[in-house]
């Protein structure tokens, strides 16, 4: 059976997704699944340093693209996660980097070999946002509470309209409780106006920040907050039913 393309988006920066992309790649690697994370912001790539990768990365997937090695060289496994796979962006931005039909030839590449792989797409809806959505099979749009960023998270469900409506998925992200409670607002309310199923609730978590300037997966040091969020993820993304994490 053929692995999964999952393109984890937003509209608006900040909302954290090379950090999800990098905390639900592991999860789904610790239960045994060999994972892909695959970072098309060139030219500002961070995916590496979160993973702890930073060193060890040094083909790109625009050089599998262009031939210049095979797709299993240019990936770079974890040393302390086996089965989680980086394959990083190109560190410098140059035109005609990727068309969209090489990018889809290269994912149908990556599902011949991975159970998942989970694109980390630039913030924006332009040409890297682009490369990450062509070629998946199912999206994740990535908010914070904020009316700023639910409103971007509207405008990138409106440029994801090729997926079906059941392969499109919402997490709320970094919930400070005290936030939600002055604002009264809810996560229904993120439902509503992303107007998407919910997938995942991830509190603002203290420790996150410290396992990515130590290089160091947020599983493997966290049971508890961000990293039993991503753990959750993980399942209901395999269609395990796992209950909403409750942040009041």
């Amino acid at each position: 059976m053929d692995g999964q393309c999952l393109a984890v988006v937003s509209g608006k920066g900040g909302t954290g997704k090379t950090s999800f992309t990098a905390g639900v790649g592991c999860a789904l690697a610790l239960q045994g699944l060999r994972v892909l994370c695959l970072d098309c912001d060139a030219g500002l790539r961070n995916l590496d340093i979160v993973l702890g990768l930073s060193d060890l990365a040094f083909m790109d997937f625009s050089d599998v693209i262009q031939g210049r090695c095979s797709l299993l060289d240019a990936t770079v496994e974890h040393p302390r996660v086996p089965g989680l796979f980086l394959l990083t962006a190109p560190a410098s931005l140059r035109r005609n980097l990727a068309t969209e039909k090489q990018m889809r030839a290269l994912l149908d590449s990556v599902r011949q070999s991975f159970d998942f792989c989970l694109l980390d797409a630039p913030a924006g809806l332009g040409h890297g946002f682009r490369l990450a959505v062509c070629g998946a099979d199912r999206a994740v749009v990535i908010t914070t509470s904020d009316a700023a960023s639910l409103r971007d998270a509207q405008h990138t469900v409106m440029e994801c309209s090729q997926f079906p409506r059941e392969s499109l998925h919402l997490v709320v992200n970094r919930v400070r409780r005290k936030l939600l409670r002055s604002m009264h607002a809810s996560i229904d309310d993120a439902i509503d106006q992303a107007g998407l199923p919910l997938i995942g609730v991830v509190p603002e978590d203290d420790t996150l920040p410290l396992a990515m300037n130590l290089g160091v997966p947020l599983l493997l040091t966290a049971n508890s907050g961000a990293a039993a969020a991503y753990r959750n993820i993980a399942k209901r993304i395999q269609g395990q039913r796992v209950p909403l994490m409750r942040i009041r």
